[in-house]
């Protein structure tokens, strides 16, 4: 284990808040409050808009919208070397 790692950057940056519209927020039990749920799982889901109510720092971290959401559907590989996802198309091009 890395000693500079931390449980709570982890939670943060290692998951997303998937920033839905109200429909799909109450249609998919607030799954997108993803980061809040991995700092704290305890929090029941009909809370975590509360905890970004009251914690507006928690609001914009690894946001992603729906429409960012749709432009990342082509990404499929991790790129170890410039730590991003990358599509099948660019992964081909740096092996050449």
């Amino acid at each position: 284990q890395n000693p500079d790692w931390q449980l709570h950057e982890a939670a943060l940056h290692g998951s997303s808040h998937y920033d839905l519209p109200p429909i799909l927020r109450w249609f998919t039990a607030n799954i997108g409050i993803h980061h809040v749920h991995h700092l704290y799982s305890r929090i029941p889901f009909y809370r975590l808009s509360e905890v970004l109510r009251d914690h507006k720092e928690l609001v914009e971290c690894s946001r992603m919208t729906l429409l960012q959401s749709f432009k990342c559907a082509s990404l499929d590989l991790w790129d170890e070397k410039s730590r991003r996802l990358v599509s099948f198309a660019a992964a081909r091009k740096m092996a050449l």
